[in-house]
């Protein structure tokens, strides 16, 4: 894999990262992301080296109304989000919502379980979210943000973080602004995307708003935001003075993603990329396990844009996408890798 020119000059490769009184092994965090980031997938990318798993982000008002469900594993929904295995801790449980109240008594309500950090999603720019004022909807009000905040601090003991945006608009960039706030409310840490919500995922992340809030605050800041490669993840460190940095759509498919950030921040040299056989069998190990998770019919079907991520680059990906989609067990699954990814 091409590095790039990366000066690995002054970069503390025994830098830790702390988040409360957690420790991490490496200061990469595996991104929240709906429908990608469950729990076969955190094991993997925890396997690959990340430092920090976060769960798909978890809405206090659906835990709130099915507490009890969500607690005796009767809701599926509920049971897939929020479980844990020991082996992939650290994990950092995401939720999202709007009532300061009610996100405060969430938190409580779910610190007992396995997790090691509550994280507060101020990112999200889908419309069903934003237009239920949850998400980044709240980057446009910084007062109900630090009400909320405060609340989950005080309700819970485990450290509290939050992933924030650049702003909700180009004319509305408010990151450090926000930044603030969450100190001030006891936030352990603050994740910054680089984009506004406005611009969903397009264009390039501005690295320099992340800079900036690093200069506001004195809590860790990690910087998020096109995370592709194991030279964006150092040079973003060293431009930006961020203590951490987090991999989202560059992980998607390549969990091998942090065991290449690792080597590299650690020797300054990064290992060769997945040769066709390791990509085969990572897919079909991921497969196996949310097969065991979520059961073989979901888990094929969940598998075909995992399958897409998967191979994208390699000979032949465009026919081997359209078939998977016709894929409904583990046999055939395997069946079609070993002829089509050989």
């Amino acid at each position: 894999m091409s590095t790039g020119n990366v000066d690995m000059e002054n970069f503390n490769k025994e830098k830790k990262l702390a988040i409360g009184g957690v420790v991490l092994e490496s200061p990469v965090v595996l991104a929240p992301m709906a429908g990608v980031t469950d729990l076969p997938f955190r094991m993997l990318c925890r396997e690959m080296g990340c430092g920090l798993v976060c769960t798909e982000m978890i809405s206090a008002k659906a835990v709130y109304y099915d507490r009890k469900s969500s607690r005796r594993d009767k809701n599926k929904s509920g049971r897939f989000l929020l479980a844990v295995n020991e082996a992939e801790r650290p994990v950092s449980m995401q939720l999202f919502g709007s009532e300061p109240e009610l996100l405060g008594e969430i938190a409580a309500f779910l610190e007992p379980g396995p997790y090691d950090i509550i994280d507060f999603n101020m990112g999200c720019p889908v419309p069903k979210v934003v237009n239920n004022h949850e998400g980044s909807a709240l980057m446009k009000e910084p007062k109900l943000a630090g009400e909320i905040l405060r609340a989950m601090v005080k309700a819970v003991k485990k450290p509290v973080t939050v992933k924030v945006r650049k702003g909700f608009g180009e004319g509305q960039v408010n990151a450090v602004e926000i930044a603030k706030i969450a100190e001030d409310a006891g936030v352990s840490a603050i994740a910054v995307h680089g984009r506004t919500r406005e611009q969903y995922y397009s264009g390039t992340a501005d690295w320099d708003i992340i800079r900036q809030v690093k200069e506001a605050v004195s809590v860790p800041v990690i910087g998020n935001g096109d995370i592709f490669t194991a030279a964006d993840a150092v040079r973003m460190m060293k431009e930006t003075g961020c203590d951490g940095v987090m991999a989202a759509r560059g992980a998607r498919g390549n969990p091998w993603l942090f065991r290449e950030i690792r080597e590299f921040m650690e020797t300054g040299r990064a290992p060769s990329r997945p040769n066709t056989d390791e990509i085969r069998e990572m897919i079909l190990r991921h497969s196996r396990m949310l097969s065991e998770f979520k059961g073989e019919g979901l888990a094929m079907r969940e598998m075909r844009k995992h399958v897409a991520w998967y191979t994208a680059g390699c000979p032949r990906s465009a026919s081997l996408r359209e078939a998977v989609n016709r894929v409904e067990t583990m046999a055939e699954l395997k069946s079609l890798l070993e002829e089509r990814l050989a």
